[in-house]
């Protein structure tokens, strides 16, 4: 493992082109659920060396939005499945931007518009790392997934806010992660 000052040139261009990534999150309590969650779509930033942000879609769970909210612990993680073995870390302190506030607005130009769109998740980077990955199988990306799109399509707004209403007002341990409206 290599911890590198920041990302640079060359790994935001790396990050830029996975198709998938991972976000780890925990609450405090020590009893409590660590979440991992796999992204994708085009729903991450490289947004300077030291730090990013990627459009958090509507799901059946809050769990990042609600540990960010508890303690800004989070770590991103990127693995190479085509091409050379590389596994990168980006550790730092989340922020959960919730759809309307204007620093969600502010980052929103960044992505492209998302029937789906929850929060925009803004990662300050206080630790940048890579290893080796060696050991991660080799997989060929064959598109998107197009269903969590046409879902939130389907329901609109007043269905994606009703939705959100009913799943994600807390986390599974009770945590707070939207607001209720």
């Amino acid at each position: 493992m290599k911890v590198h000052p920041e990302m640079s040139a060359k790994h935001m261009a790396w990050i830029e082109k996975q198709k998938m990534f991972f976000v780890g999150t925990a609450p405090l309590a020590s009893d409590g659920h660590v979440n991992l969650s796999p992204k994708g779509g085009d729903s991450f930033r490289v947004l300077g060396p030291l730090e990013v942000a990627y459009l958090d879609y509507t799901g059946s769970g809050a769990e990042t939005i609600a540990h960010l909210r508890e303690n800004g612990r989070m770590v991103i993680m990127f693995c190479a499945f085509e091409g050379a073995p590389q596994i990168f870390r980006l550790h730092g302190t989340g922020t959960a931007h919730l759809k309307g506030s204007d620093e969600y607005e502010r980052l929103a130009t960044h992505f492209p518009q998302n029937a789906g769109a929850r929060a925009i998740i803004h990662l300050d980077v206080k630790r940048v790392a890579d290893s080796c990955g060696c050991s991660v199988p080799l997989y060929e990306y064959q598109g998107d997934r197009e269903v969590l799109d046409k879902w939130a399509s389907k329901k609109g707004e007043d269905g994606i806010i009703a939705y959100q209403q009913e799943k994600n007002l807390q986390s599974i341990d009770g945590l707070p992660s939207i607001d209720p409206r």
